[in-house]
């Protein structure tokens, strides 16, 4: 008898079990159901448009606009002031005055004078134009030379310099070609097309072929650039996938690497603002290795474990951290998504503080996080260590917990110096604009061409983070180079800003 009821008893807790195990995964189904949803039909905060959603980008911005209103409709609301167009572009002033014989009053006829005048703005656009410089270069040779038969000298000017020799190329145009495609995001075939409204004939073999000598070119300053960054305190990298025809592997991927803020305005550190980009063929921890060789300061990422091989003292990004349990609260769906809602909601008062010292020295952020966020944060690495205990590990609020723990050593390390970011969005947004321009050319032939792309999009990104017009920046740079007597210090960036 004690033998069946205690063959019953363990029939019935390997049911129990089984039944656990079905529900675990029921849940962890259920989950990457809702997640799938929000995935293809939510909004995403984070993304940016893609094509198809450019579209009907005015009837969306109107259709939010008018719902505005109808919302704000019971509140006395202030006209929006329209910002004034800039005081440095040209300027075509038009009277429409009165003819001389209207200028007399219609009740007594005697003759008006002038008590004032009314101005109003329009904003004219005169579409690009193109034209041919042609270069003339006289000869001169001597007659009694000529005469005698002794001498035959000849004497002309020097070609000018020019950024590709024996080419048509201007540094006007190659910038154009340049910003057009890696600021932009307008492939060379597009561009092709436009050309040819102008009755030009400018194949996209010869432009990508001037790409490569531009980026050739501007390599010195390139490198100086790494040299710079290598010098920094922090750096903060990214990497995105990359499709290269020409390569045996399926996935190559662009690497970047930044110091400073996103403007000189935000800049309140003497950290120049770089953003570099560097082409490799592998995701290999070797890249960032031989890319960060000679770099020990501190290096700013997401969770790949890639980076661990420099020599870099890591900082780990909350961005990352806050992301996952966002998604965990998203893959509760309905039910109670309180333990993602308590992280959250701690992990939102460490980004009040930083908030709160945006324009703080890096000296002030110490010690403010010193006092404040690392109370919160040893109130959160205690929830998380109990939480670990509660909530199973494959369901997405348990991969939330087990990520950060994992990750805390290098999460906290933005408590230790100033200088630190509390996540690595500086470089995320870095890495945006290659990633939507390659949703437009969508893959570069060879490696070489990928690398002069990492070259050319550094130097846009670098231009923009200091303020600076790219186009106007890489026509005088190119320029400069062509001269071929060009001290690279002199095209850096800043000092191009301060001249």
């Amino acid at each position: 008898m004690q033998n069946e009821i205690d063959m019953l008893r363990k029939q019935l807790a390997e049911k129990d079990a089984l039944i656990a195990r079905q529900q675990a995964r029921l849940s962890f189904l259920e989950e990457q159901f809702r997640l799938a949803q929000q995935k293809q039909f939510g909004a995403s905060s984070e993304g940016h448009p893609g094509q198809g959603e450019l579209f009907n980008e005015a009837e969306e911005i109107l259709a939010e606009s008018v719902e505005s209103e109808q919302e704000d409709i019971s509140y006395t609301r202030n006209k929006p002031k329209r910002k004034p167009l800039p005081a440095d572009l040209p300027r075509e002033v038009v009277v429409h005055d009165l003819a001389d014989e209207d200028k007399v009053c219609d009740g007594c006829q005697g003759e008006l004078h002038k008590i004032g005048e009314d101005k109003s703005e329009k904003l004219e656009f005169i579409p690009a134009q193109v034209k041919v410089i042609e270069h003339v270069r006289p000869k001169y040779a001597c007659r009694a030379c000529e005469k005698d038969g002794t001498h035959n000298h000849i004497k002309q000017a020097p070609v000018a310099p020019s950024v590709i020799p024996k080419g048509y190329a201007t540094p006007s145009l190659l910038s154009q070609i340049i910003t057009s495609k890696y600021q932009y995001g307008l492939p060379l075939y597009r561009q092709e097309s436009m050309f040819k409204q102008y009755g030009i004939e400018l194949s996209r073999k010869t432009m990508a072929d001037w790409m490569l000598k531009c980026a050739d070119l501007l390599q010195p300053l390139y490198e100086r650039l790494h040299e710079l960054i290598l010098q920094q305190p922090v750096i903060a990298a990214d990497e995105t996938t990359l499709k290269v025809v020409k390569e045996d592997k399926a996935k190559c991927y662009m690497w970047v690497y930044c110091t400073g803020t996103d403007s000189p305005e935000s800049n309140h550190t003497d950290t120049p603002n770089i953003i570099l980009y560097d082409y490799q063929a592998s995701r290999a921890g070797k890249c960032a290795v031989d890319y960060l060789q000679g770099f020990d300061g501190y290096l700013q990422v997401d969770g790949y474990a890639g980076y661990e091989q420099t020599q870099a003292t890591l900082a780990g990004c909350w961005a990352h951290a806050r992301r996952k349990f966002m998604e965990a609260k998203t893959a509760q769906g309905k039910k109670s998504s309180g333990k993602a809602d308590w992280a959250l909601n701690h992990i939102q008062k460490l980004y009040r503080i930083e908030t709160q010292l945006k324009d703080s020295s890096p000296a002030e952020r110490l010690q403010v996080r010193q006092e404040k966020s690392t109370v919160l944060l040893k109130q959160l690495e205690a929830w998380l260590v109990k939480s670990e205990q509660q909530v199973l590990p494959k369901t997405k609020l348990g991969e939330a917990i087990t990520y950060c723990l994992n990750q805390w050593d290098k999460l906290k390390t933005y408590t230790k110096d100033g200088a630190v970011n509390i996540d690595n969005n500086r470089a995320e947004r870095a890495i945006k604009p290659f990633v939507i321009g390659r949703k437009n050319w969508l893959f570069s032939h060879t490696a070489k061409g990928a690398h002069a792309s990492a070259v050319l999009y550094s130097i846009i990104e670098t231009a923009k983070a200091n303020g600076l017009t790219p186009f106007d920046y890489v026509m005088h740079l190119l320029a400069q180079i062509a001269t071929q007597n060009t001290d690279v210090e002199q095209l850096l960036p800043w000092r191009f800003a301060k001249d």
